[in-house]
């Protein structure tokens, strides 16, 4: 299913769908090596997943966000987001593929769905306007933020403990796949089922979606919107709020 598109003219408040954040928390950060989940660590006085909401909540177009948790987590509740009237959770799964599935079944199929890290705090407004931008248009399946790749990448041989060089891989069309990412909710979750059930492997929504025959867009986004997924990205992301205004 497909939502209708609009082809006439650029984004405004009376042709752009409603949209709905789902942001996948269900994770308990192993690689972080902290005592809480890394979604709880803090950013100044807030944690990250209080930065991640807070960013998403500013933005005029999303008017609903859906926070999916661990089912043994107590420490949502005790937020004072959580009590925000655009904001409601509902429980995970094993693999952050169920979570989003979650997520997407706890909201209407007539919307369009971002789709947000919980651990990637420093997403900006206009990262998030470019992704609506083209979202009337006739033949828009759906969009993700990126970045393109602009180190050598090398594909590793693993024979021994110790990996070693196969070869080194062509960048030149090589994107590192950020989030959000854009599509119609009725899609994404048809592609997620049908992809589960023929047990392909799913490593974000856009490789459902792809999976699926669509053509996915691929929208430059700021390289400041880091994952934080081990302890020294912390600090850069403290770094990047700072620039940013949102951490004194």
């Amino acid at each position: 299913m497909q939502i209708k598109h609009d082809s006439d003219g650029p984004l405004n408040s009376s042709t752009l769908p409603a949209i709905t954040a789902i942001v996948p928390a269900a994770g308990i950060g192993s690689r972080m090596a902290a005592k809480v989940a890394k979604q709880y660590l803090l950013l100044g006085e807030q944690t990250v997943l209080e930065h991640t909401l807070s960013a998403l909540l500013a933005h005029p177009r999303i008017n609903r966000i859906v926070v999916v948790l661990h089912p043994e987590d107590d420490t949502f509740a005790q937020l004072p987001l959580a009590q925000h009237p655009q904001i409601s959770t509902v429980i995970g799964g094993a693999e952050r593929v169920d979570s989003v599935l979650q997520g997407l079944y706890a909201m209407p199929d007539n919307h369009w769905v971002l789709v947000h890290d919980a651990a990637r705090p420093c997403i900006q407004q206009h990262d998030i306007d470019a992704l609506l931008s083209n979202i009337n248009d006739v033949d828009f399946a759906g969009a993700i933020l990126a970045t393109p790749v602009i180190d050598t990448m090398k594909r590793a041989r693993q024979e021994h403990q110790t990996p070693s060089i196969e070869h080194t891989v062509d960048r030149e069309s090589l994107w590192h796949a950020l989030t959000p990412q854009l599509f119609a909710s009725a899609d994404l979750t048809d592609a997620i089922v049908n992809a589960q059930a023929q047990q392909h492997l799913i490593t974000d929504e856009a490789s459902a979606m792809e999976y699926a025959g669509y053509h996915i867009s691929l929208v430059s986004g700021d390289p400041s919107n880091i994952k934080i997924t081990r302890p020294e990205d912390l600090a850069l992301a403290h770094f990047f709020l700072t620039q940013q205004g949102r951490i004194t």
